[in-house]
């Protein structure tokens, strides 16, 4: 029996499910192909096993994940059963631009109005200013277009900064990328979002698929982004399928759960985490919630750190 547990949305009360659903492999490009009765398979799957909180993005497949979020939520009938988060990427940062994706993306998702709308990345590019763009967040809240507003992919100096831009409204969350293989964020970002009450929510929490250990030399993904991915690199590879993997059996193996669940978990014990692991199909989805409802003891937790701390990772890729 599953049981989901519910953690508040940075300091709002709004309650969301501590495992999200991840929806950028609905965009039907990054990840492959993907058809729109599946992505309303693992909706529904979703909302039965209790995960409440989807998360996508306007760049996923050019607005295609939004609309199968929302188709999917339309048909079956669950608007208020979901917390539904989008994104605007880094490029559409200025004032008018904020305004109009905000409302695309809303059209896309059929919904009365955007749970939390994030800034994908920041403006490293077209250079606007970024109190610009938080003015536009916080005019979207004011008239009721987003109910609160987060960010992604961004560093606490930056984050910081955006905060003080606000007069009347605040920053809940910060989505960056975090798994028990890629723990940047323990250096500032966590520390920042636990003290301030702010919402980390993790994407790319099974990095990938790397750390479920179905994975091998001879076996490795050629159809999709991770190709490329550093992650998947000869060396990088060998360090994470023989240092960490199986320990993350071992202790999956102990507990009755697998590898993906034992990973999920480990992040889960750390306070203001919420990860949002993507699904392929409703077993998926099944699997990733029941990383929740249980927590491994300290002695494993620290076991899992402590391999995952030998690990020597590089992005240097040639």
């Amino acid at each position: 029996m599953l049981t989901m547990e519910y953690v508040s949305l940075g300091k709002t009360g709004l309650k969301i499910s501590i495992i999200g659903l991840g929806a950028w492999q609905f965009g039907g490009d990054a990840w492959g192909p993907y058809e729109y009765q599946v992505a309303k398979t693992v909706i529904s799957k979703a909302v039965e096993v209790g995960i409440n909180f989807i998360d996508t993005a306007a760049v996923y497949g050019r607005g295609r994940s939004e609309e199968f979020v929302g188709r999917a939520i339309k048909e079956l009938g669950i608007r208020d059963q979901v917390i539904i988060a989008t994104k605007v990427p880094g490029d559409w940062h200025r004032y008018d631009d904020v305004i109009k994706a905000a409302h695309r993306s809303k059209e896309r998702l059929g919904i009365d109005a955007i749970d939390l709308l994030q800034l994908h990345w920041p403006a490293a590019w077209l250079n606007t200013p970024v109190c610009e763009t938080m003015r536009a967040m916080e005019k979207l809240v004011n008239d009721g277009v987003v109910r609160y507003i987060g960010v992604s992919n961004y560093l606490p100096p930056l984050l910081d900064y955006a905060r003080k831009c606000l007069s009347k409204t605040d920053i809940v969350s910060t989505q960056n990328r975090y798994s028990i293989v890629e723990r940047e964020v323990e250096k500032e970002i966590l520390p920042y979002v636990q003290r301030e009450g702010l919402t980390l929510i993790a994407w790319s929490p099974l990095a990938k698929g790397v750390v479920t250990g179905k994975y091998s030399f001879e076996n490795r993904p050629r159809n999709d982004l991770r190709a490329g991915d550093p992650l998947f690199m000869d060396d990088n590879f060998r360090e994470i399928s023989s240092k960490l993997v199986p320990v993350i059996k071992e202790v999956a193996s102990k507990y009755g759960k697998t590898p993906a669940q034992v990973a999920l978990n480990w992040l889960i014990m750390h306070p203001n985490v919420v990860p949002i692991p993507g699904a392929r199909n409703a077993e998926q989805v099944e699997e990733n919630a029941g990383a929740a409802g249980w927590r491994m003891s300290e002695e494993d937790f620290l076991k899992l750190t402590k391999a995952s701390d030998s690990l020597r990772i590089s992005y240097v890729n040639f």
